[in-house]
This record gives C-alpha cells, sequence and structure tokens, in this order.
C-alpha cells in the first residue's frame, strides 16, 4: 500500500489529504480481546482471508474504471506517426480558467469516468486493516505464553525480522509496478508520450494487491461469548488503570503517527526534493530502509538477551534508540537539492531565481501570442536545464517524431535564457533532471535514512518488552489490541495542480520543494520530539515502579528472616532442640 498510494493519487486525481485517509487501517480492539480466549492461531487465519477480500476489493476499480487518460498541451493523443504538430498555433484557450465545464456536464463526464472509484480503494483497505487486527497482538501474545521469559524478546525479534520480509518483497513489487504503465496490453505503449519519471505516469498499482490476495479455510469452534463479554468492561478497567498503560500508548500512538506518515509520503519526498522517479524511489526503500529495519529488529533482541535485560533495561534501550533516531533525523533537514527549474512557476523566463505562485506569470512576452492554456502539466526541457510547463508555453512552432520520442523546434522562449544560454532552440518531452550535484547529496541523505531507519528499529523490540513486561499476563492481548486500535485511528505546497479529465483541479504535480520539505519534515519532527519527550516520563515511571518493587520485595524477606529469628529465640527458650533443628534447615 505504501508504495502504491502515489500511483492511486494520480489515477484517481486525488490530493495529498485524502490519500492519507486512504491509506489508515481500521483495527478492531474486540477481536484481541475475544481472540485471546479462543484458539489464537485460527484467529490470525480468519484474519488472512479478510486481507485477502480487502487487497481484491482494492484492485477491483481498474477493471470498471477505463482507460486511463493523462493531460496533455496537445488537443489529441498522438499516434506513430511523425505528423508535424504546431504547439503555439494550436487553438488553445487563451486563459487558464475560460474553458471550465458546467456543473452538469462535469457530473455527467465524472460518472462516466469513475472518478469516485476511489471508495473501493478505501473500502478495501478498511477491510484489510481489519484483517490485520489479530495477527500482531495475539501473535506476540500467543508467542509469549509459550516461551521462556529469558527468551521472549529474541523471538519476538525473530518473527518481527521475517515479518519484514513482506514489505520489503510488496516494496520491490511496487517498484516494478510502478514502471510498468497502469494500461498495458490495452493501449499502444509506443503512443504514451510520458514515462516513469513524468509526474502524471501511473504505473499498474493494482497489480501488487491482486497478487496478495489467498485464501485459508479456518476451523471453528464452539464458545460461550456471553460470559467472555460480561468481563470485557472490568478487563478494560483494570488495564487502563494501570498507570505505564496508557502513558505507553501515548507514546506510541505519537510515534507510529510520525513513522507512518514520513513512510507513506516518503517516496514522494524523494520524488519532489531530489527529483527521483518514483519507482526508483520506491525500490531503494525496499532495498535498503526495510532489510535495516530487519536487522535493527533483530539486533535490539540479541542485546536484551545476551545482556538479561529486564523491564528497566528494556526501557533504556527504547529510549536511548529514540532519541538517537531522532538527532539523525534533524541531520537530513539539511541535506537536500534546490527547487526544480520551471519557467514560469520557480524561475523567470530568463533562468532568473524568482518564485511566483501566480498562474499569470507563465505568460511571458515570448509566447504572449501562442494562445496557450495554462492548466495543462505537460513539461518539456530545454540543452540549458531549463524546463517549461508545455510545448506552446516553450513558444516552441514545430515538431518532429512521435510518442516519447518528439522534439519541438525553434522554441522562442528557450532564446530567452540569460542564465545559461542555448544556441539550440530545441525542447523534448519530459522535466529536466536535476543538477549533477544533487546525485551526491540523494547518497547521502539515503545514508543517513538507512542509519536512523536501523537506530530506530533497534527499539522495537524493547519496546514490545516493557508493554508485555508492565501489564498483568491475562491482559496482554487485549493492550496490544488497545494500542493497535488507538494508534492507526487517531493518526500543500504545491505550486502546480493538474487539471482532471472532467474539469477541476486534480493531484499536484510540481511542489515548492523548500516549502514541501519544511512542511513534512517539520511534521515529522514535531511528532517525534513529543515521543521521545513521553519516553522519557515513562522511563521515569518504569523506574520508578521498579523501585517500589524491590522495596517490596526486601521488605518482605526482612518480615521472613525476623518473624524466623524470633521463632527460633521461642524455640530456644522452651528447650525444644529438634524442632530448633528443622527451624535452622527451614
Amino acid at each position: 500500500m505504501k508504495s502504491s498510494v502515489t500511483q492511486i493519487e494520480r489515477r484517481f486525481d486525488i490530493p495529498s489529504s485524502l490519500i492519507g485517509v486512504i491509506d489508515g487501517s481500521f483495527e478492531i480492539a474486540f477481536v484481541s480481546y475475544f481472540g485471546a480466549k479462543l484458539h489464537r492461531p485460527r484467529i490470525i487465519a480468519m484474519g488472512c482471508i479478510i486481507m485477502a477480500l480487502g487487497s481484491f476489493l482494492t484492485a477491483t476499480p481498474h477493471f470498471f474504471q477505463g482507460l486511463y487518460k493523462y493531460e496533455t498541451s496537445m488537443s489529441h493523443r498522438l499516434d506513430n506517426t511523425t505528423e508535424t504538430i504546431l504547439p503555439c498555433l494550436t487553438n488553445h484557450s487563451t486563459v487558464a480558467e475560460d474553458d471550465t465545464p458546467s456543473e452538469a456536464s462535469r457530473a455527467a463526464c465524472e460518472k462516466e469516468a469513475g472518478s469516485s472509484m476511489w471508495v473501493y480503494v478505501f473500502l478495501g483497505n478498511m477491510l484489510r486493516g481489519i484483517g490485520e487486527t489479530p495477527i500482531t497482538p495475539l501473535g506476540v501474545s500467543y508467542l509469549d505464553d509459550f516461551s521462556r521469559e529469558e527468551n521472549t524478546a529474541f523471538y519476538i525479534a525473530c518473527v518481527q525480522t521475517v515479518g519484514i520480509l513482506g514489505p520489503m518483497l510488496g516494496f520491490m513489487l511496487g517498484s516494478f509496478c510502478a514502471k510498468v504503465y497502469v494500461d498495458i496490453g490495452f493501449v499502444d505503449l509506443d503512443s504514451v508520450t510520458i514515462n516513469d519519471k513524468d509526474s502524471r505516469w501511473v504505473g499498474v498499482w493494482w497489480l501488487g494487491f491482486l497478487k496478495s490476495a489467498a485464501e485459508e479455510k479456518p476451523a471453528e469452534k464452539d464458545v460461550n461469548f456471553s460470559e467472555m463479554a460480561k468481563d470485557f468492561l472490568p478487563s478494560l478497567r483494570r488495564l487502563f488503570s494501570n498507570r505505564v498503560f496508557p502513558l505507553l500508548i501515548l507514546t506510541s500512538l505519537v510515534a507510529v503517527n510520525g513513522f507512518v506518515g514520513m513512510i507513506t509520503f516518503k517516496p514522494k519526498y524523494m520524488e519532489q526534493i531530489f527529483g527521483q522517479s518514483a519507482s526508483k524511489a520506491i525500490f531503494l526503500i525496499g532495498s535498503m530502509n526495510i532489510p535495516a529495519v530487519a536487522l535493527g529488529i533483530i539486533t535490539g533482541g540479541l542485546v536484551l538477551k545476551r545482556f538479561r535485560l529486564g523491564v528497566v533495561g528494556a526501557a533504556r534501550v527504547a529510549l536511548c534508540t529514540s532519541v538517537c533516531s531522532f538527532l539523525i533525523l534533524l541531520v537530513q533537514f539539511f541535506l537536500h537539492c534546490d527547487n526544480a527549474e520551471v519557467a514560469g512557476l520557480t524561475v523567470s523566463y530568463q533562468g532568473l531565481p524568482e518564485v511566483s505562485y501566480q498562474p499569470g506569470s507563465m505568460v511571458s512576452g515570448c509566447n504572449m501570442g501562442c494562445t496557450c492554456t495554462l492548466k495543462h502539466w505537460d513539461p518539456v526541457c530545454s540543452s540549458s536545464g531549463l524546463s517549461y510547463a508545455s510545448p506552446c508555453l516553450a513558444g516552441c512552432q514545430t515538431s518532429t517524431g512521435a510518442g516519447k520520442e518528439m522534439v519541438f523546434h525553434n522554441c522562442t522562449c528557450v532564446g530567452e535564457t540569460v542564465v545559461r544560454p542555448s544556441g539550440n532552440m530545441s525542447v523534448a518531452l519530459g522535466q529536466c533532471p536535476r543538477p549533477g550535484s544533487c546525485d551526491f547529496t540523494f547518497k547521502i541523505y539515503m545514508a543517513m535514512s538507512v542509519m536512523g531507519t536501523f537506530v530506530s528499529a533497534c527499539g522495537g523490540t524493547p519496546g514490545y518488552i516493557v508493554l508485555l513486561r508492565s501489564i498483568q499476563p491475562d491482559l496482554k492481548s487485549l493492550a496490544l489490541g488497545m494500542q493497535t486500535l488507538i494508534v492507526r485511528t487517531l493518526g500543500e505546497t504545491c505550486l502546480k495542480w493538474g487539471t482532471k479529465r472532467c474539469g477541476g483541479r486534480g493531484a499536484c504535480r510540481l511542489y515548492e520543494s523548500n516549502a514541501f520539505r519544511m512542511t513534512f519534515l517539520g511534521l515529522v519532527y514535531a511528532l517525534y520530539l513529543l515521543s521521545n519527550l513521553l519516553w522519557g516520563v515513562l522511563y521515569y515511571h518504569i523506574v520508578q515502579r521498579a523501585k517500589k518493587a524491590s522495596l517490596r520485595k526486601q521488605s518482605k524477606k526482612g518480615n521472613g528472616v525476623e518473624a524466623a529469628e524470633r521463632r527460633a529465640s521461642v524455640l530456644m527458650q522452651n528447650g525444644d532442640k529438634d524442632d530448633l533443628d528443622r527451624e535452622s534447615t527451614i
């Protein structure tokens, strides 16, 4: 799902805020409580079936929505001919807003295009989240019940490490799907004028969900639900009367929401800040960040097992890794590339660094007579490294070639560039790549990202141990389920918006990179900073609780010794040597 959100956003022309809602999984905590009273492996198997149904439902809109039609400044879809197109003289609308369709025609168009079918993606993901609910809480509690206490941390780390293979393969498959055109097999790919680096490109986002849909047949068992229901509210009351548990819930809520927000939009961040393609960004996350998570989880488990750390030691490890990963994340704020240079959006038509958010700035003297539409995003690149929003806005007069190989010539706006003048007045399809120095900066960013991921993952298993050792044994499944429920359910800076097929604003095509970076990382930093502060408070409470428990244990032991001494004194006074010998042995 994380590797497909960008493709889903573009395919359905929906904003990032709505993508965030779709990506949220919905959890049902009651499954975790009742499941602990039932056959837990069977409940987990039923959850897997529900997840498969949710994955299948998520993919279904592709088969009912029709072919994907990306926006283009050309008035018709190109074929394999070498027909000459005159971008500057094509009969486009002269201003950005004069071709807005009526409400009636837009409604009819949206019904035909099926643009509201993202609802099925939302419902499918919700169903998938419901099926996912019992897997972690019931699995971890089941494992903890049937393993020695000193081995629990290592076993949990092993299970979580193997579980990382799923997301890793998912990101790899997502990377492959992002490179394959969404309607492969239904359209002539030679007629497609965009590639996988274009912000309009949509890959076969639906394929991964179909691949993950599998079936299992669960066993059934007669149970008395009425008796379990009576005990649910008292168990819930006991759970939240534990002072450590609500604090741990709040800490997890803040930390996981920060992580989910970061991993969901990390591919888009790598696209907009470093100019990477969606498929490459997804591949790097799957091949580098996810294995670092697996290595970190197993490392955390081995540390707990090797040094035989109890709940206080586990809390100390979790706190240290959380602080260290936050400091590494802070360094990433200073690793970025400059804005993509697009005439009229981030720089002037002369190439001067003038940022403007007004649509009128896209019109200049060089394209004044071209009657270009300002709505469409159909970028072209000049040899000087300056991009233009469309061939028409570049002032191009003629074209040669077809499909992705099309080149536009006699572009009057290219000659106006004064910063890096170009003798070549032609432009090619696609946005210009970032400068060479950006690649080196991106490599440093990835190294810091992987390091931060590893350090953060080292605290995953200790965090589980803190939870498991801080609550009553019969409440473990409910506690893990409540944690998952609360964490999952509680948790723009666009320069150029795309245009929907039926009119209206679609997905964002180009962000102002500095504002996007500050907004994105600022929110993540705020959540992680709060999480670290809460971990500090939680660690203090755990240490205080451990001290009180130690004092009670010593007091009880001391009381036992005093009682034995008093009894021995009485026996000695009474002269009962045999009883005294037995007492001494005890």
